[in-house]
């Protein structure tokens, strides 16, 4: 088959009026082809960007997931244009990935109110007013405590007990249209109840601005403490408010990682855009990782009430997909550096701990600010 040879002679830039040598300007870089086109040709690049998309993916996913350090050694060597890049690649599954944990946390068992404890008023359905109600959880939560016997022994299964008990005095509280029994901290104070807040050297906009996320996160607790409608109404808007920021927080952590590398392999002498790329690549692949974790999870509830002998399988998958995230990493770390096992081992426990400690960190500042949306 010959190629068409296409003449450019004649032809000029409707930019900057140069020669055209080709189907791009080599002095303003516009394209001779018009935007101003049928409908059906739009589609035809839409396509033709999809399908060009597509094929990267294929080639990048599959070594992400299979082969460690693979993708960043081949961008290190030069050879970029049939993967996809790697901040791409990281952005995308990591959309994926928080979409699929929103999915999945929204609707887990754990985090929605038991219908035992949350959805009735148990006990407490005879009383008529807010005061019988807590003289009555005050009396159930005394020989709750007595029935414990010694201090100490069957703690949890008390505190279990008192979880409940407080849940359908607060349902009968709601109905009553009052306040829910207060949260108390070992030293007996109020959790819902925070004292405002004043910083001297902070602008009054600052301190307003505080106080106000503050009454926030002291009004979800108690919503999440009353139970019910409301109760559930509070965990929905703090789990979509923790994912909404969770994405953030967490990319502030790839440059501290890279920097983190960077100090831990200084004597390798690789500038920071090549630690950085490694970090993108790991994180791209912990959140497939996640994705897939999430789908298998998924699975697990959807398949196993039906199939009970897949249960087994399923959970092997799990554990698997776990074991070999941090095998992976391992293997990445030794095959990018190139040092010796030894090392290498040392290494990896040290950035492994330290990074542990930012992600808890970050997840806790995800969830507070989650907490006072």
């Amino acid at each position: 088959m010959t190629k068409e040879v296409v003449s450019f002679e004649g032809v000029h830039c409707a930019n900057c009026s140069t020669p055209m040598q080709g189907e791009f300007c080599h002095e303003c870089g516009q394209s001779i082809h018009t935007v101003l086109r049928p409908m059906h040709h739009m589609v035809e690049d839409t396509l033709d960007m999809v399908l060009h998309v597509d094929g990267r993916v294929i080639h990048t996913i599959p070594p992400l997931f299979l082969k460690p350090g693979f993708l960043t050694l081949e961008y290190f060597s030069g050879r970029r244009q049939r993967y996809v890049a790697p901040f791409r690649l990281m952005f995308v599954l990591s959309l994926l990935a928080f979409f699929m944990c929103h999915l999945v946390v929204g609707n887990m068992d754990i985090l929605k109110y038991n219908s035992d404890a949350a959805e009735g008023t148990g006990q407490y359905a005879t009383d008529a007013t807010p005061d019988a109600v807590r003289t009555h959880f005050a009396q159930v939560s005394d020989d709750l405590l007595k029935a414990k016997g010694q201090e100490g022994k069957g703690k949890k299964a008390y505190n279990k007990l008192v979880e409940i008990e407080r849940d359908h005095a607060n349902h009968r509280l709601a109905e009553l249209k009052a306040q829910p029994l207060p949260v108390l901290t070992a030293d007996g104070n109020d959790l819902t109840n925070v004292q405002e807040l004043h910083i001297a050297w902070a602008p009054d906009s600052v301190n307003h601005s505080l106080n106000r996320s503050v009454a926030r996160a002291a009004s979800n607790v108690r919503a999440i403490m009353t139970g019910g409608e409301q109760g559930r109404e509070a965990q929905e808007r703090l789990i979509a408010s923790t994912f909404h920021v969770l994405p953030q927080t967490l990319f502030v952590l790839m440059p501290l990682f890279a920097l983190l590398l960077k100090l831990t392999y200084f004597f390798k002498r690789r500038l920071y855009m090549e630690h950085l790329i490694v970090a993108l690549h790991s994180h791209a692949f912990l959140f497939l990782s996640l994705l897939l974790g999430m789908v298998i999870y998924m699975l697990n509830g959807w398949l196993v009430p039906h199939a009970a002998w897949l249960s087994l399988p399923l959970h092997l998958l799990l554990w698997g997909l776990w074991v070999w995230s941090l095998i992976y990493l391992l293997l990445m770390q030794k095959r990018v550096y190139r040092q010796g096992w030894f090392m290498t081992w040392v290494k990896y426990l040290f950035v492994g701990w330290c990074y542990t400690f930012m992600a808890c960190f970050a997840l806790a500042f995800a969830a507070v600010l989650g907490m006072t949306n």
